[in-house]
């Protein structure tokens, strides 16, 4: 794996840095996991914007690259969501294996089997708007403040006030923020 090692918990050893790493306006990471959210299949692009070769991230739990900036009511949103086969949409803030970041706009759905049942799920991710990360990096530190100081429960209490002051649907707030449209 590049010179880095994982740590107890299957993250990198790397010190976190404030080093960005930016995907171009034509790459999309493609991703595949089992159901307990094991990669099984991952795009170049994500092995090289990552800093991971494949066949480490292969067999890895996708929370290999789970930022401490992300609140975990980001997750519980898309694992809530893609379990009841619905897809999920999202902004989500990557930790690399050097301890850069980068961010991404998430698409996430369930695969299924000629039965319906779930046997895994893809995740496509693209470069999201600079205006997106602008605004939603002020409501992540608010959510992941909210659940330092009263759990998931407070965090998901935050962001509903804020979408019903607001009088959206987390659907038309996150897709408002992909278009670039001024909320």
């Amino acid at each position: 794996m590049a010179g880095n090692k994982l740590n107890k918990n299957n993250r990198p050893a790397a010190t976190i840095t404030n080093q960005e790493k930016t995907l171009k306006g034509s790459d999309f990471i493609v991703s595949k996991t089992d159901t307990k959210g094991v990669i099984i299949y991952c795009n170049q692009i994500f092995t090289s914007l990552a800093g991971y070769s494949a066949s480490d991230i292969i067999g890895s739990n996708h929370n290999l690259i789970r930022h401490p900036d992300m609140p975990r009511l980001a997750y519980k949103i898309a694992w809530d969501r893609i379990k009841a086969k619905k897809e999920f949409f999202g902004f989500v803030k990557n930790l690399c294996a050097d301890g850069g970041y980068y961010w991404v706009f998430a698409y996430i759905t369930a695969d299924l089997d000629n039965n319906g049942n779930i046997i895994g799920y893809t995740s496509v991710r693209r470069k999201p708007p600079q205006s997106a990360i602008h605004t939603i990096t002020p409501i992540y530190q608010k959510l992941l403040d909210a659940e330092r100081r009263g759990g998931i429960d407070a965090s998901q209490k935050l962001l509903d006030d804020m979408l019903n002051k607001q009088g959206v649907s987390y659907d038309e707030f996150i897709i408002t923020l992909q278009k670039d449209i001024k909320v």
